[in-house]
């Protein structure tokens, strides 16, 4: 209960605080191509529950048609802006009406898509669907590079799938096993530092990992000092 008054308190703060901004951004997108500056695309929610998911449109009309699901920093189909509001997280500011309307919570596992995600998913990972899916979380702040980390690969979903799914799906079962009203508001407080530095949020991050005990390939992937390996997504035998 004290979460979900949170998610909505927050979230009515949020939208009208970033209601010039998202003006602004949507302004800019229809001046660009013309075209409606929203995107609703299909995600999977609690308990396996399909839901439209809000976002400032960053790729072209259709891009879902173009390509795969993962999307790289080089990626023909994004607008020119594009870049932009993912870097800075602004492409997901709409995300609060979602928190709103309860298909999502302020700190929860990112949503996934149905096909080529969620129909993948390992027992141990189907577990992900057993809280409302956040706008962050820990591996929101791990891989907030996630567009760089997929530069330049010929198949963005292939490379998603060996180095980014096996250890952000590890990060967010961590998260729903140890969730708590403390540890939302202390992954908000780190959301809001990596956008002024990086390294300060790995950090704080990497606090709460050991905390928690995790073993030291986690927390080695956390520290994003070195080039991320192939993993084994949670619940899959290699």
């Amino acid at each position: 209960m004290a979460k979900r008054s949170f998610d909505i308190g927050f979230s009515l703060v949020a939208i009208i605080l970033s209601l010039p901004v998202v003006a602004i951004a949507c302004f800019l997108i229809w001046a660009g191509d013309g075209h409606w500056p929203l995107y609703a695309g299909w995600r999977v929610g609690r308990g396996g529950r399909d839901f439209r998911m809000i976002k400032l449109r960053t790729m072209v009309v259709g891009a879902e048609r173009l390509g795969g699901s993962s999307t790289s920093s080089a990626d023909s189909r994004l607008i020119p802006l594009g870049n932009s509001l993912r870097r800075f997280k602004l492409d997901e500011l709409p995300q609060f009406f979602n928190v709103l309307i309860a298909d999502m919570s302020i700190v929860g596992p990112r949503p996934n898509v149905r096909m080529g995600g969620v129909d993948r998913y390992t027992a141990a990972e189907r577990r992900l669907l057993s809280v409302r899916p956040g706008i962050t979380d820990l591996a929101s702040i791990v891989f907030s590079d996630e567009g760089e980390i997929l530069k330049g690969s010929p198949d963005p979903d292939a490379l998603y799938d060996a180095v980014i799914r096996p250890w952000k799906n590890r990060l967010a079962l961590e998260y729903v096993d140890r969730r708590s009203f403390s540890l939302d508001l202390r992954l908000i407080a780190l959301t809001l530092t990596s956008l002024a530095s990086r390294k300060a949020a790995l950090r704080g991050a990497d606090s709460i990992l050991a905390k928690w005990g995790v073993d030291s390939a986690l927390r080695r992937i956390c520290a994003r000092s070195d080039a991320l390996p192939a993993g084994t997504p949670p619940g899959k035998t290699a």
